[in-house]
């Protein structure tokens, strides 16, 4: 099903759009008390959608954005689509019709339903035919922000996302004078099936950034020339690429927030000295973005919805799928820029948070790109100095070379010790130790083995470690209150992410969906422990649905939930899960490419 290349597009379904403009949709969400607001941008009462019944309709429009024409699916004519509100404890209806010339589907990303609402075709229902409307229906068990998206095809990457806010039945403990939702995304003229083409017939087709003559003269002039000449030429053997972060790139996309390019300039009003909670969404099909704030120290609230103890950070990175709410409170009289950079660091895409209209901050200056590591290999332990280095303002050092032997990575601030550093004391992380691998390579879909893996939570990521702000780890994030459900789990199912990026197949434990015959199958009311091994030279989002994933990252009885998880390349990274909820649900890697390819799998909860 999601492995296969998707089917061609009818030209005289394309034919149908023309002349169609959709709305850009430049989404906020303001305190009603704050009229100031609604200066900058339309009326949010008049596009944020409330109540009982809900109706939404999925449409196709050209869509024009940096001189790119494209056509878009969108969402009641916009994109991102309408904001929906709701309120913790109500019952919803939400209608949802179907204009285009082909099935759809919307998924409720983070929300606890029933299955057969959940929104994925082939999983959990037949999908919306043309011309149909189908009906969800379910009640709002839960609070904070989430978002959703098309499940059908490319249809996300296409447009059809949008925000949703649930608000609580008691208020947040935190406070805030108003707030902004920020949703990143991309958009590219080349539709899913012409982007899976070009990586089928060569991986690295986007990829602008790969290591050059004058880069290898700059190494050799490091390191000698045999050194340097000895690692070009290892890379080249494992038909592998140092530079590969982003199979899909700004050569083909413009990155977005809330639906303007950087050139769009969207921006939010403050005034000096109020609290401004910002709820980041990444919307993105492809692309992690490594957030900022110049000048405002940002602290975390929420994660994927969920409260957590405040942490202060300067920069925090967000994967497909995942959501963080922070609080900020500009002081100045000025303007401040939002920056988001990919984490290839080919491109950006920034906004503004000002006193008035008409201002924009300055834009920060861009950051090489990093380079991957033998730690990300698998070989070699993260800050041991087995095989690899942390550098990444040049290539791997080869055997032998330079090695940052004792750092420690959390945001580059070796000597102020933070949450993270509070929680390494208090309660060690399963898997913070190396392990080595098994002697299972997981068959002909695998491209490598990471013969080392272990838990990377104290680590921001590759192209972050070195930076001289705080960044957001894993490990800094706590429930604010203990769980209900503090069994120790029953049993554990070890799943490795595998992939064979010259032949672009990705899969679990070696096994695309399509090859994959049996459902993972989890015991309606048991505990469990998930943990994930990335073989990978790539970071996955991984999205359950219909289910939290309790993160082990140390914090004891306050283990944070999350429905999207980040596995770092060579990362053991587990999460535990209370079967509580019946049905079929789809358990996938949340870059879109990446589901397509192959890895999918479909969890069954059952007696």
């Amino acid at each position: 099903m999601y492995d296969e290349v998707m089917s061609r597009r009818l030209l005289l379904k394309r034919a149908g759009a023309l002349g169609l403009l959709a709305a850009v949709h430049p989404l906020l969400s303001s305190c009603a008390n704050h009229p100031l607001i609604r200066v900058a941008h339309p009326d949010p009462d008049s596009s944020t959608l409330r109540g009982e019944l809900i109706n939404l309709v999925i449409s196709e429009r050209s869509f024009t954005v940096d001189g790119r024409i494209g056509t878009a699916a969108t969402i009641n004519g916009t994109i991102p689509g309408p904001l929906i509100r709701l309120k913790e404890g109500q019952e919803v209806t939400i209608r949802v019709t179907n204009q285009l010339m082909e099935a759809s589907s919307i998924h409720w990303h983070g929300i606890l339903l029933p299955a057969h609402m959940d929104g994925v075709p082939g999983v959990s229902f037949r999908g919306i035919q043309p011309g149909e409307t189908f009906s969800y229906r379910f009640s709002v068990k839960q609070s904070g922000t989430y978002w959703y998206h098309s499940h059908s095809g490319g249809q996300e990457l296409q447009g059809m996302y949008g925000p949703m806010i649930l608000d609580p039945v008691e208020p947040d403990s935190f406070q805030y004078d108003r707030e902004y939702v920020v949703l990143l995304s991309e958009w590219s003229a080349e539709s899913t099936e012409v982007m899976m083409d070009h990586l089928k017939k060569f991986s690295g087709y986007y990829n602008f950034q790969k290591r050059d003559a004058r880069e290898f003269v700059s190494d050799a002039t490091r390191w000698g020339f045999w050194p340097a000449m000895r690692n070009y030429v290892m890379w080249d053997e494992m038909r592998m690429d140092p530079t590969d972060f982003a199979d899909v790139t700004s050569s083909t996309f413009t990155f977005l927030m809330n639906g303007l390019p950087s050139v769009g300039n969207w921006t939010g009003l403050f005034r000096p000295g109020e609290r401004v909670r910002l709820r980041f969404i990444n919307g993105a099909s492809m692309t992690f973005y490594d957030v900022r704030i110049p000048g405002l120290a940002m602290t975390v609230v929420q994660a994927d919805g969920q409260n957590v103890q405040p942490v202060t950070v300067e920069e925090f990175r967000v994967a497909p799928a995942e959501t963080y709410d922070v609080l900020v409170r500009p002081t100045e009289d000025r303007a401040y820029t939002i920056f988001a950079e990919t984490l290839d660091r080919s491109g950006f895409v920034r906004g503004t948070l000002a006193p008035r209209l008409g201002m924009d901050g300055e834009v920060p200056e861009r950051r090489r790109r990093p380079l991957r590591t033998m730690e990300d290999m698998g070989m070699g332990a993260h800050g041991g100095g087995h095989v690899g280095h942390t550098d990444v303002t040049g290539p791997v050092p080869p055997p032998g070379g330079p090695t940052d032997h004792g750092m420690k990575h959390h945001g580059g601030m070796e000597h102020s010790p933070g949450i993270a550093d509070e929680v390494r004391r208090r309660s060690p992380i399963p898997g913070a130790s190396p392990v080595k691998h098994g002697p299972d390579h997981h068959g002909t879909g695998n491209q490598m083995v990471a013969e080392y893996s272990q838990s990377l939570m104290h680590e921001p990521g590759r192209g972050l470690e070195q930076s001289s702000r705080r960044v957001l780890v894993y490990a800094d994030l706590k429930s604010v209150v203990p769980y209900s459900d503090q069994r120790v789990p029953e049993r554990e199912i070890e799943l490795h992410l595998t992939g064979h990026m010259q032949r672009y197949m990705w899969s679990f434990d070696g096994k695309k969906y399509s090859d994959a015959q049996e459902p993972i199958r989890f015991r309606y009311g048991e505990r469990l422990r998930l943990t994930f091994v990335n073989d990978t030279m790539m970071e996955h989002p991984l999205h359950l649905h219909g289910m939290w994933m309790y993160l082990e990252n140390g914090s004891g009885a306050y283990l944070p939930r999350k429905h999207t998880v980040v596995v770092k390349p060579a990362e053991r990274l587990s999460v535990i899960v209370s079967a509580d909820a019946p049905g079929p649900w789809a358990f996938h890697c949340h870059l879109l490419l990446h589901m397509e390819a192959g890895m999918f799998r479909v969890v069954q909860v059952s007696a």
